[in-house]
């Protein structure tokens, strides 16, 4: 394991502050007027506390926020590391924030004790490394996620990999791709989020997780369920207002045009499906996102698209997936894109379109994009934790049913000729969840047929 990363006297002292609630440990996020972009030296602050907690019998669980009601992390600092990459030495010092921000995302992936984040705000890049992996993400009204990565010159990294291609169908291929985002309850219909309360709840939320002891036989599975029981206490439920936003029409096109495997090949079914779609909104949705798609790093594109693709082939555990995403992100230290890209968005005033290289995406041959992929240039990342690692996430069952989960129930041994007793078996295993009954009942509308002899069948009529 990889040495635990001690404070330095340059650090801010107080960017995060730590309290303790009874057995809850709190992680607020104090970088307000930076909307709490995460830096080294909170990572530096957050990995001994982490570990210092997992070793005692007093802390039972760890709830991270962000200060301020704008943002709960907006990113890694992603500016400080452009500013100094026009060096050989800029570029070991950008690398070493990302091994350090890796290491501090894997070991919350494989903690051992709950782990709750409160997405309250904007939750991007960094700030879902900090998230996106535990088994609680609670998104509230004030929720906006993305991961913009590909708008920078850069990839969708803090594990991406590993948790976009898990969402449903190609939604995390569209949200690697687009840097689209994702408001308020959208992100706990997509399954970014296993909870979604109002953000006025969250401080009483808090205390009443500070009351909760957990018996000394409790399981970890036990401990989850007592945490998901406590906070479903405080949900009022979906917005009515609110539908998701990939359900019927909107969910098929996304599957019909981000299934390929290449980039050109998804802009002409975008192009296909901008001129023959029947439903208005979708029409709109593929010119926009056309539009989009040519405002990217063609480079950032070509390697985001392959990510995707190469994580679930090749079965990347949670583990693999922190050290190759080190070795494609100090690869992009060495790319002009990701200086070109954060100093036109987010350096300069007003921000300006970035001038890529190469600027078009018929330049960016399959050979440079391999080499982002190459093992063996750099070295491989120690990790902080030695916990078991695993290709699956074991939480997964706290979020809303996936598309993947009600495929399996149809293709069981059980026989269902009903989709309402269906619906009704997945509603009553969530123990009444907001959101189940609508979730289920769009899967099934898409991908659900009858046989001849009355049973329900998984359909592949759509796509993938």
């Amino acid at each position: 394991m990889a040495e635990i990363p001690k404070e330095q006297p340059e650090d801010d002292p107080d960017d995060v502050l730590f309290n303790t609630i009874y057995g809850v440990r709190t992680i607020e996020l104090n970088r307000p007027q930076k909307l709490n972009s995460l830096n080294a030296s909170m990572a530096r602050k957050i990995i001994p506390r982490l570990k210092e907690w997992e070793n005692s019998e007093l802390a039972q669980m760890i709830i991270i926020a962000g200060n301020g009601d704008r943002s709960f992390c907006a990113g890694g600092d992603v500016a400080a590391l452009a500013k100094q990459n026009s060096s050989p030495a800029g570029i070991e010092a950008s690398k070493a924030y990302f091994q350090l921000e890796y290491q501090l995302d894997h070991l919350i992936a494989t903690y051992t004790k709950p782990y709750i984040a409160y997405m309250d705000g904007i939750t991007m890049g960094g700030g879902v490394g900090l998230s996106v992996h535990a088994p609680f993400r609670i998104a509230t009204e004030r929720t906006v996620f993305g991961m913009p990565e590909t708008s920078i010159g850069f990839f969708p990294d803090v594990g991406g990999s590993f948790f976009l291609p898990r969402l449903d169908g190609y939604i995390g291929t569209y949200l690697a791709l687009t840097s689209a985002q994702l408001k308020g309850v959208q992100a706990y219909w997509t399954g970014v989020a296993t909870h979604y309360i109002h953000s006025s709840a969250l401080s009483s939320l808090t205390a009443r997780l500070g009351e909760l002891v957990f018996k000394d036989y409790y399981s970890q599975e036990q401990k989850w369920q007592s945490i998901d029981d406590t906070i479903e206490e405080f949900s009022s439920g979906v917005p009515h207002d609110e539908p998701a936003l990939f359900r019927g029409a909107m969910r098929e096109a996304v599957d019909r045009c981000f299934q390929y495997d290449t980039v050109e090949e998804i802009l002409i079914a975008l192009r296909k499906e901008a001129k023959e779609a029947v439903d208005n909104t979708v029409r709109e949705w593929a010119t926009t996102t056309i539009k989009t798609i040519n405002e990217k790093s063609p480079t950032s594109l070509k390697v985001a698209l392959r990510q995707m693709r190469v994580s679930p082939k090749y079965k990347w555990s949670i583990a693999d997936t922190f050290q190759r995403e080190y070795e494609i992100a100090a690869r992009f230290m060495k790319h002009p894109d990701f200086v070109r890209g954060v100093s036109a968005k987010l350096i300069q005033k007003p921000p300006s379109k970035p001038t890529w290289e190469p600027p078009r995406l018929e330049d960016v041959d399959d050979s440079s994009v391999d080499d982002f992929f190459a093992e063996g240039e750099d070295r491989r990342m120690v990790l902080l934790s030695a916990g078991v690692s695993y290709k699956e996430y074991p939480h997964s069952h706290l979020a809303l049913p996936s598309e993947e989960e009600v495929e399996h129930e149809l293709r069981s041994e059980r026989e269902w000729k009903s989709k309402k007793e269906l619906v009704k078996a997945f509603f009553k295993g969530r123990k009444g969840k907001a959101g189940v009954k609508e979730k289920v009942e769009d899967v099934l509308a898409r991908k659900c047929a009858v046989a001849k002899d009355g049973r329900l069948i998984w359909s592949q009529r759509d796509g993938p």
